[in-house]
């Protein structure tokens, strides 16, 4: 047998989070290895954002061809070729893949090992026949769709996101099992690209997010058709005929079912921590994870954890944000902690729904209640006018100090929007660093200044503030 491989950092994972930290170490000239035992670019670039993004855009193309009419212009009825779809989705994530491959992060100087993981002590990782014995672990292994123990569900051909963007045929009825924001975008681009859709969920659709604003969300894609069932936990499924899916649920009134042709599988995620020997490794976990402190150090001082994986948030720029974190530890030994009130996300369903920072109910609970509440309706806004796009607001939670704790806005581009709110709240700012800066007109983002502009507005009245004004005409 060959001598171990002795790098300063191993890395297992090959997805967002693992891929950011070997290509800073190797910019740095530390010797890394990586070890993917799957495709490079992990869930996100295969079977998550990437493709799920790209059909989000072609249904948004056809709903544009049925919306053209609303300005004046006659473009005939949106016809789908499903085929063409799938092309077009795989495409995108063959023009992105190269960025991701073992061969450009071996150009960098990453010793990539394709080949399946396990430690085998507290110092030791095998990586199919290699043994490696690195300084420092980073287990960046994300996670995968969670498939719950329904009855009848494994007699079913059912979809996950890893199966659901192979598919070249279009789809009759789809049913999906679990409404966050993965099922919810994926009912409504497949309603848009001419599926009939329905949504089951056990608790809330769009549960995570702020109450009023989901609620925005959800009537419009009800409108466009897509059932939605609250408050509806799944019992069963069974096959029906040749094809299809008959889907057994219960609800406050009563037992129901609902036919399709396929059923999509979305509740959640599930970390993979299977089969990686973490316990010969010393390291805590269970089914939600790794467990690790807020600097990402797991049980064993050797070991991080990044990414899903770690338990804590499940967003691809969560394991670019651990990244950097550990990153910092590891080359630079400087301190570094997780902060999740700066985390920022985003649905990206029509409108679009996005948040970061404290939300009403935990900015009321962390201050005594002592806050303020500012809204602002895309109504009010000319270029949503202008665009017919009136549908949403932005929300503002802000401390006695005015300063911003927590933005919510649901609304045509809220994704791009909450960038500016997320500097925000990680630097601290108040609504007076926001009255300072002058958004260029028109543009949708005017919204976010004209709510808080409207917290000094009571000032205004105020019998003091208006003597100083009548006092001071008197010079001139």
């Amino acid at each position: 047998m060959s001598s171990p491989l002795t790098p300063d950092i191993c890395i297992i994972g090959g997805g967002s989070g693992g891929l950011s930290v070997a290509a800073a170490a190797a910019s740095f000239g530390v010797d890394v290895v990586l070890v993917e035992m799957g495709k490079m670019g992990g869930d996100c670039l295969n079977y998550g954002c990437v493709p799920s993004k790209a059909m989000i855009a072609a249904g948004k193309h056809a709903h544009a061809i049925r919306e053209a009419p609303s300005f004046g212009v006659t473009a005939g009825e949106a016809k789908v070729n499903f085929g063409k779809v799938h092309d077009h989705i795989h495409s995108v994530i063959g023009a992105i893949a190269p960025n991701d491959s073992a061969e450009r992060f071996r150009a960098m100087g990453v010793n990539v090992i394709e080949a399946e993981a396990r430690f085998v002590d507290k110092a030791t990782l095998m990586a199919g026949k290699t043994e490696i014995r690195a300084r420092r672990y980073v287990v960046a292994t994300g996670s995968t769709a969670l498939v719950p123990p329904i009855p009848g569900l494994d007699t079913v051909d059912y979809l996950t996101n890893e199966t659901l963007f192979d598919r070249t045929r279009a789809t009759r009825h789809l049913i999906i099992i679990g409404g966050g924001p993965i099922g919810m975008e994926m009912a409504q681009a497949h309603r848009r690209l001419g599926a009939e859709v329905t949504v089951l969920e056990g608790a809330r659709a769009l549960g995570k997010d702020d109450p009023e604003l989901a609620a925005i969300v959800l009537e419009n894609i009800r409108a466009e058709g897509v059932t939605i069932h609250e408050g509806s936990k799944v019992t069963s499924v069974e096959k029906r005929g040749k094809t299809g899916v008959r889907v057994h649920y219960e609800s406050d009134a009563g037992e129901a079912f609902v036919d399709g042709s396929d059923v999509l599988v979305a509740v959640g995620r599930l970390a993979n921590v299977e089969g990686l020997g973490l316990d010969a490794a010393g390291v805590e976990h269970d089914r939600r994870g790794i467990k690790v402190g807020a600097n990402l150090r797991s049980s064993n001082k050797r070991i991080y954890a990044i990414g899903d994986v770690a338990g804590g948030l499940q967003f691809t720029h969560v394991a670019g944000y651990h990244a950097g974190l550990v990153v910092q530890q590891i080359l630079f030994r400087v301190p570094a902690k997780e902060n999740r009130d700066i985390i920022p996300w985003a649905t990206y369903t029509d409108p679009e729904l996005a948040h970061v920072g404290l939300s009403e109910e935990e900015a009321g609970k962390r201050h005594g209640g002592r806050i303020s509440i500012l809204r602002w309706p895309y109504a009010e806004n000319d270029r949503a006018q202008a665009e017919r796009k009136t549908t949403g607001l932005i929300k503002l939670v802000v401390d006695r100090k005015a300063r911003i704790l927590g933005v919510s806005i649901a609304g045509a581009g809220a994704g791009e929007m909450i960038n500016m709110w997320a500097l925000a709240v990680s630097k601290g700012l108040t609504l007076k660093d926001v009255r300072g800066y002058v958004p260029p007109y028109p543009t949708m983002a005017e919204i976010g200044k004209r709510a808080a502009v409207s917290y000094y507005i009571p000032m205004t009245r105020k019998p003091y503030v208006r003597w100083i004004v009548r006092f001071l005409r008197r010079f001139g």
